[in-house]
């Protein structure tokens, strides 16, 4: 699935941002990478889809080699992704449908499969009645529920999501975190980045802790949350 071995990002500028990181994260893992702002946590997820390219090292992505991927590759490794931003990146113009159908149009699938598909993330991510609403009429936590939706609507082998909790309250954030331990459940991989350690002890998985560019500790911890049935069932349905 991820593959990094030995692997350095230093910018023009001098900064080393990452030095000699080595790791494996598999299919179906579900895993919180923490550390302090300026850790090297964001260009970590930059390489993993190919926003930014390492300096040194091997990187493989989803069956991909990150250090020889072609420009024309790029779109086709980010279909086996879904990302969520921490500011969500919606389009201003477009309704909540459209926002996530967004995904799905630019892959070219037929109308029918969008609207039977784009229904069931909408309700699993509990945004019934909001497919006609546009980002401005939505709170921090719909905007990033719709973030999520668009995230998982072309079914993606892994979710990478960038402090998907940063900008809204600790409510929604548990219910975002939720979510995305459920979507875990049923097979697809999960990467998150926080600084919120509260829900990496809540939630558990594997956790990966990046300071100073380096890997300074990865464990396992056990969650304390665990996915009723019935979520395990709506996510079935929508991957089907």
């Amino acid at each position: 699935m991820i593959h990094l071995e030995n692997v350095s990002k230093v910018y023009p500028n001098g900064t080393e941002a990452l030095s000699n990181i080595s790791l494996d994260i598999e299919q179906g893992e579900f895993v919180f990478i923490v550390g302090p702002s300026g850790a090297g946590k964001s260009t970590f997820l930059k390489l993993l889809i190919h926003e930014e390219k390492a300096s040194f090292g091997k990187i493989k992505v989803n069956g991909y080699d990150m250090m020889k991927i072609k420009n024309r590759k790029v779109p086709y490794l980010r279909r086996t992704m879904g990302i969520v931003f921490q500011d969500f990146r919606l389009i201003d113009k477009m309704t909540v449908f459209d926002n996530i159908a967004f995904a799905m149009r630019a892959i070219g699938a037929p109308e029918k499969i969008i609207k039977k598909r784009v229904a069931h993330v909408v309700s699993l991510v509990g945004l019934e009645g909001k497919e006609k609403c546009r980002p401005n009429e939505l709170s921090g936590g719909e905007q990033q529920r719709v973030s999520l939706a668009r995230a998982l609507v072309n079914k993606p082998e892994m979710i990478i999501a960038d402090e998907p909790t940063g900008n809204i309250d600790p409510k929604m954030s548990f219910e975002i975190m939720k979510k995305l331990v459920e979507i875990n459940s049923r097979g697809t991989t999960i990467i998150v980045v926080t600084h919120e350690h509260e829900l990496v002890r809540e939630f558990g998985g594997r956790i990966i802790i990046i300071n100073g560019g380096m890997i300074e500790r990865d464990e396992k911890i056990p969650t304390k949350y665990h996915p009723p049935e019935s979520s395990v069932s709506d996510f079935e349905e929508v991957i089907s």
